[in-house]
C-alpha cells in the first residue's frame, strides 16, 4: 500500500492489491476521519496502525462513500468509530453487500475476518456537515457510479475526496449514465486544491476541470456510438470496435483494467438505450 500526503493534515492510501483503490485520512485536533477503508484486512490494519500508533490519532469517524466492497470491507477494523454514509448505502450494504461478502469469503480466504458494518449516521438529501476538531467535511450525494455514491470535501483545505465519481474512466454499470453526467457537472468550478479519485492518482488543482471535461466528453462519445449502432440495428458484438482510445482515454491506468470498465459501460448503455428504443415503438 502506498501512502501520500496531499496536505498538512490529509493522507491518501492507495492499494497495491486491488485496482489502485484509495482511502483517505483527515487528521484533526480531536482524532481522525477516515474516508473509505480498502478491501483487504491487512490494508485496513496498516492504516489503523499508522494513524493510531504512529500518529497517536484515533479514528473517530469512518465515511463509506458507497457500498462497494473495495471501499467498505476494512470498516470493521475501526471498532470505535462512527460510520457515516448516504442512507442508500445502508440499504445496499444490508442486501447486496452482505450477499457479496458471503460469496467473496468462500473464494478468498484473506477476507475471513471481514464483517459488514452498517452505518450508524446517515443522511438523505442536501449537504451533511461533519465537524471534528479543527476540520469540517461537507458530504453530498453524487450518484452515477452507484446509487448511493457520495463525495467529501475537506472545507478548510479544499481537498475533495471524489470517490468513484472520479476515476481514470467513468464507470456506471452499477449506477446510472444520466446521474453520472449530472454529478460530474456538479463538481465543476469547485476551486479544489486536489481531488482524490476513488482509484488511481490524485488530480492536481490545475488539472481538475480538464479531467471533468474529459470524462464528460467520454460519456458523450460512447452514447453517440451506441445510439448509432441501435439506429442501424447492429448487434452488441459491434460495440467492441470502439476502443477506449477512440474516446480520448488511455488503457494504461489501473494496470489495464480501464479497458474492461469501458467495455462494461458500452454494453450497459446499449442495453439501456435499446430497451428505451423498443418501448417507443
Amino acid at each position: 500500500m502506498q501512502r501520500e500526503r496531499v496536505a498538512d493534515d490529509i493522507y491518501v492510501f492507495t492499494s497495491e492489491l486491488y485496482a489502485q483503490v484509495t482511502a483517505g485520512a483527515v487528521i484533526t485536533s480531536e482524532g481522525a476521519i477516515l474516508i473509505d477503508t480498502l478491501v483487504f484486512p491487512e490494508e485496513a490494519r496498516a492504516i489503523k496502525s499508522f494513524l493510531e500508533t504512529r500518529l497517536s490519532c484515533p479514528v473517530r469517524y469512518v465515511i463509506n462513500t458507497h457500498y462497494h466492497a473495495d471501499h467498505t470491507y476494512g470498516t470493521c477494523f475501526f471498532e470505535h468509530a462512527q460510520v457515516v454514509s448516504h442512507a442508500k448505502c445502508y440499504d445496499l450494504l444490508a442486501t447486496r453487500g452482505l450477499e457479496g461478502l458471503t460469496q467473496a469469503q468462500q473464494s478468498t480466504p484473506e477476507l475471513r475476518d471481514v464483517r459488514l458494518v452498517l452505518p450508524n449516521l446517515v443522511f438523505d438529501a442536501g449537504v451533511m456537515s461533519l465537524h471534528l476538531g479543527n476540520k469540517t467535511l461537507e458530504l453530498w450525494h453524487s450518484p452515477g457510479h452507484s446509487p448511493d455514491s457520495i463525495v467529501c470535501l475537506v472545507k478548510e483545505d479544499r481537498v475533495l475526496f471524489a470517490a468513484d465519481t472520479l476515476m481514470p474512466v467513468p464507470y456506471f454499470v452499477d449506477g446510472s449514465y444520466e446521474d453520472f453526467i449530472a454529478s460530474l457537472h456538479a463538481l465543476k468550478n469547485g476551486a479544489y486544491e486536489n481531488v482524490v479519485q476513488g482509484h488511481g492518482e490524485v488530480v492536481l488543482r490545475g488539472e481538475v476541470e480538464e479531467k471533468i471535461d474529459a470524462d464528460l466528453d467520454y460519456l458523450a462519445h460512447i452514447r453517440r456510438y451506441v445510439e448509432q449502432l441501435i439506429a442501424e440495428q447492429r448487434p452488441p458484438d459491434d460495440l467492441d470496435a470502439l476502443t477506449i482510445e477512440d474516446c480520448g482515454k488511455s488503457r494504461i491506468p489501473l494496470n489495464g483494467l480501464v479497458q474492461d470498465l469501458h467495455r462494461g459501460n458500452l454494453h450497459a448503455l446499449y442495453h439501456q438505450l435499446q430497451t428505451e428504443w423498443i418501448h417507443t415503438l
